[in-house]
């Protein structure tokens, strides 16, 4: 693990110091190609396949928009994806890696029709 990978906050009420792990997210919404009923399956399987094993994800999450009763949740969408990495390098290596060239040539343009990325440290 990287020295910077950690960093030290204080919290003035408990008077300790506790190590808050750094890491880069890599959040994906996927709006799916509604002339495909299988789409969204055909999505979450492709990801699971070609994705989650790439080197450097530390955490994997794929699954179907929940549907919620609040107006402020998007629900707009089919599916999302969530990704941690390490660090911004470690996700810039995973966008370049053959398996997530592989998902995208094979997964997502046939499946999806719009796709947003929020990328945050």
């Amino acid at each position: 693990m990287h020295e910077s990978a950690y960093v030290q906050r204080g919290l003035p009420q408990s008077g300790r110091l506790h190590s808050i792990r750094r890491m880069f997210s890599h959040v994906v919404i996927f709006w799916t190609n509604t002339e495909k009923t299988n789409a969204a399956d055909e999505l979450i399987a492709g990801a699971e396949k070609y994705l989650k094993p790439i080197p450097g994800v530390s955490h994997f999450h794929i699954g179907r928009m929940a549907k919620s009763h609040r107006p402020v949740v998007d629900q707009t969408y089919q599916v999302a994806l969530n990704i941690t990495f390490p660090d911004k390098k470690t996700q810039d290596d995973y966008q370049l890696h053959p398996l997530h060239v592989e998902f995208v040539e094979k997964v997502f343009k046939p499946n999806c029709a719009r796709v947003v990325v929020y990328d945050f440290e």
